[in-house]
């Protein structure tokens, strides 16, 4: 008698098929930040969103849920209120040297350039970036 009983028929040609899943699982955890550099790849200028999510093995689906789920934490005053992704450009400073600062960042709107030091309160920030832009 056979040691693993089984429900399949017994009289004539029987089959058993074992299927082996090789590579990468199916279910993968992405990080936040992740996420948020995908999402931010797809919303460039002239993106198919369909495309990036096709690069990273994502369904695209599931790309138009983390965009939505971005766009629905910004208004609800989540993680992401008030963020929006913008064009980063670094750039060598005139004579070809690189000046050595303690953190700090310089931001270019409209061809003003705002600095910005560490610990800046994000709501003058905001404003003052507000003012710059509407100027």
């Amino acid at each position: 008698m056979d040691r693993y009983p089984s429900n399949l028929p017994t009289e004539g040609q029987t089959f058993r098929r074992v299927e082996v899943l090789s590579g990468e699982p199916r279910r993968r955890r992405w990080t936040e930040a992740q996420k948020a550099s995908i999402v931010a790849e797809s919303l460039v200028a002239g993106a198919v969103a369909r495309e990036v999510a096709l690069r990273h093995g994502l369904h695209p689906h599931q790309l138009y849920m983390w965009r939505r789920a971005l766009a629905r934490d910004g208004d609800a005053g989540g993680a992401g209120a008030g963020c929006s992704f913008v064009p980063v450009a670094l750039s060598q400073p005139e004579g070809g040297r690189a000046s050595v600062r303690t953190g700090g960042v310089e931001i270019e709107v409209g061809g003003v350039v705002v600095r910005v030091g560490p610990g800046v309160e994000m709501n003058l920030l905001r404003a003052v970036l507000g003012v710059v832009k509407g100027a």
